[in-house]
């Protein structure tokens, strides 16, 4: 058995090399590769002693060459194939182990150039691994060190490979291609040529002449939204940390498409909070949103917002749940419930509840860097792609607008309620105190009307909207809606500002003695 290695990333190869060695295999590879086996007392042929050739144009040219592509693409069960290899002095070649230049790390550099990206643009890699990958039946090919143990395995216990994992490298190879080729594509089609002419580094544009998304997938779903559809759930290729897909679920029954459209809304939310919280999402909206001391107390106050809603609910912690909230939790039916992680107590008390499905999620101490830097959404036979909606306001982004002033604790209020806004489905309305919801209104045509449902919210949930704090995601249009959550009982309100009546809303909030700020940032969520 011949094996060809040429890799950038060296890890674990001179291991996986002296381990093919012992089992007789006749080690090909390289220069820099070949150097370090030879280097740790290994018997290696150069690929330049292969095919007498040597490399050239500083490495661009080796290993493509008829020598190494004819013993890769040879199909054994032929016999003309295997003539015409007896007739130029060919040997197979039957397992090869490439990975590719770093181009991905290169251009992710700040001071990466375009010479540099290019001259990490893979040729002879890619052009080995397709020729091995295609002819699975007859050769095995690694992309990734992770693959090295399972090779090994079957090699020390068969002798050659099965079927079944040549296939498995095979897909592997040419998934491992086909994202090797969009990160060159997605790189060099945001580029913009002119403006980089007089600049050291290339300009690039944050979207790309083409996009090519890569994405992994998770599992199949028993079905999507509803039951006639079907469904799968992917990763990106290289997933933010602290993400939903990076969970680890530990205990409950699979997770369906709406759990996991719902637990992703809860879990932006609940992410953006610096102090204990707790987020409760039905149906992709926020219904009940709170901060506390500790997660118990922040789960009783969101709860209370709207007892009703949380039924069936998918519920977030951004802290370790003890047993006392889990106690709490477990009084109620839950469908998803996620935190940073749990305690051994609190795991306890959902055992008796199979069903319910927890999430172990880590959150990593740059939240920001969590967070996707793109949002995309499906139109017809094309896709909308947009910078996500990560923006975060500060009190000193605040624009008081009204003669009433907001006290300290209103204007803590007012950013806790822009922060739940910025999560509720348009047209958004959301009554707060002391940290917590107290009526939310989603996802209506009418401002107005998501004014009202929140304040019919609040009745339900037999919660006083005195002196509370309202958030509204865009403008109000009219004065009307400021009038229907002042009635209510709303005595501060934040809103982004920029309609042509602002200064009849101010005029009315200034008239019924109300404060009012200005975000300067629209939070639309369709």
């Amino acid at each position: 058995m011949n094996a060809l290695i040429s890799v950038s990333d060296k890890t674990g190869i001179v291991e996986f090399a002296r381990s093919l060695h012992a089992l007789g295999v006749r080690l090909i590879s390289t220069g820099g590769t070949a150097k370090l086996l030879a280097d740790q007392g290994l018997p290696v042929t150069e690929v330049a002693e292969l095919t007498a050739f040597p490399e050239m144009l500083d490495g661009r040219v080796k290993t493509l060459h008829p020598k190494v592509h004819g013993g890769l693409l040879a199909r054994r069960d032929l016999p003309e194939h295997m003539a015409a290899l007896k007739a130029h002095g060919i040997d197979t070649i039957d397992l090869l182990v490439v990975n590719l230049y770093p181009f991905e790390a290169t251009v992710a550099r700040t001071d990466c150039t375009l010479e540099d990206a290019i001259e990490n643009i893979d040729i002879g890699g890619p052009a080995m691994v397709r020729s091995a990958a295609k002819n699975w039946k007859d050769v095995g090919v690694l992309t990734d060190a992770s693959q090295y143990a399972a090779v090994l395995n079957e090699l020390q216990l068969n002798g050659k490979l099965s079927h079944k994992l040549r296939f498995e490298l095979s897909v592997a190879a040419f998934n491992r291609i086909s994202q090797y080729d969009g990160a060159i594509s997605d790189y060099l089609s945001s580029i913009d040529f002119e403006a980089s002419r007089s600049s050291a580094k290339p300009v690039r544009n944050e979207f790309p002449v083409q996009t090519n998304g890569q994405f992994i997938k998770l599992q199949d779903l028993r079905y999507g939204e509803n039951p006639h559809q079907r469904a799968a759930f992917y990763r990106d290729l290289h997933p933010s940390p602290g993400s939903l897909v990076t969970g680890v679920q530990l205990q409950g029954k699979e997770l369906s498409y709406n759990n996991i459209a719902d637990a992703d809304a809860a879990w932006e939310c609940v992410k953006s909070f610096d102090a204990p919280a707790c987020v409760i999402v039905k149906h992709a909206n926020p219904c009940g949103v709170a901060v506390g001391n500790d997660p118990l107390q922040a789960y009783s106050k969101a709860f209370q917002t709207d007892p009703t809603s949380a039924f069936g609910g998918i519920i977030a912690f951004n802290r370790e749940v003890d047993q006392a909230a889990a106690q709490a939790v477990s009084q109620q039916f839950v469908e998803v419930l996620m935190a940073p992680d749990f305690t051994p107590e609190a795991l306890a008390i959902f055992k008796s509840k199979a069903n319910v499905r927890i999430l172990k999620i880590a959150l990593p101490k740059d939240i920001g860097a969590s967070r996707n830097a793109t949002d995309i959404k499906r139109v017809g036979s094309g896709l909308l792609i947009q910078s996500s909606d990560n923006h975060v306001l500060t009190l000193s982004d605040l624009k008081v607008v009204t003669k009433r002033q907001p006290t300290a604790l209103q204007l803590q209020d007012l950013l806790f309620a822009w922060k739940v806004a910025q999560y509720v489905k348009s047209n958004a309305i959301v009554f707060c105190k002391d940290g917590m919801t107290m009526g939310v209104g989603a996802g209506q045509m009418s401002r107005l009307d998501s004014a009202r449902i929140a304040s019919i919210k609040a009745e339900h949930a037999k919660l006083s909207l005195k002196d509370t704090v309202v958030a509204s995601d865009a403008f109000f249009p009219f004065r009307d809606g400021l009038d229907v959550v002042v009635a209510a009982g709303a005595t501060c309100i934040i809103q982004p500002g920029g309609s042509m009546r602002d200064q009849e809303v101010i005029d009315a909030a200034n008239e019924q003695g109300v404060a009012m700020v200005f975000s300067g940032v629209r939070h639309f969520r369709h």
